[in-house]
């Protein structure tokens, strides 16, 4: 993301997954889609959280792929894969 760039008017989703209750699991991100909190709730309130704050959908795949040779690569990691893969 371009220095400058930041702009608090844009808001993100990127949905992890579905769960088998209905919960959505998502990623929220407000003016920059690399910097999210992870959120949990049914899809009533999903939607409406959606509408209420007009966000951008992004696709399941993160965007920016990261390096796996990088010094910080093992500090990148998020709840959803901590909760579903096995780590060293």
């Amino acid at each position: 993301m371009a220095t400058g760039s930041f702009d608090i008017t844009r808001k993100f989703v990127r949905v992890m997954r579905t769960r088998a209750n209905g919960l959505i699991e998502f990623e929220f991100a407000v003016g920059d889609p690399d910097v999210a909190v992870e959120l949990v709730m049914p899809k009533a309130a999903f939607d409406e959280f959606c509408a209420n704050n007009q966000v951008e959908l992004l696709s399941a795949a993160p965007a920016v792929a990261f390096d796996a040779e990088a010094a910080d690569a093992d500090f990148h990691w998020n709840l959803h894969q901590a909760t579903h893969q096995r780590f060293r």
